[in-house]
């Protein structure tokens, strides 16, 4: 995974971008953002989908993380409304789920 905000568009070409819009399967959530939705992982919105997107790729990468590896996948997203805890609760039972 990438941060979006620090790759040029021309860099993607010919490489598989997959959003967290993409992450959903019709109407059926991915599992790391039903955690998100059921262990209160999200609240104004705004920092949910680099959580969620750092919280798949750790999952991708780590199907059994630490919360120390899970700190260390979210360590570079900002969220001033939840103090993590409950973001590293929905990684942690996103990844028992799998």
């Amino acid at each position: 995974p990438v941060t979006s905000c620090l790759v040029l568009a021309h860099s993607a070409h010919d490489a598989e971008v997959t959003t967290v819009e993409g992450l959903a399967t019709g109407n059926v959530l991915h599992p790391v953002q039903q955690a998100f939705a059921d262990h209160g992982g999200l609240q104004c919105g705004f920092c949910t989908p680099g959580l969620i997107m750092a919280a798949v790729g750790l999952l991708q990468q780590n199907s059994q993380p630490t919360t120390e590896d899970v700190k260390f996948a979210i360590n570079g997203n900002l969220c001033r409304c939840t103090g993590y805890t409950k973001v590293i609760e929905a990684i942690m039972a996103a990844a028992g789920s799998r």
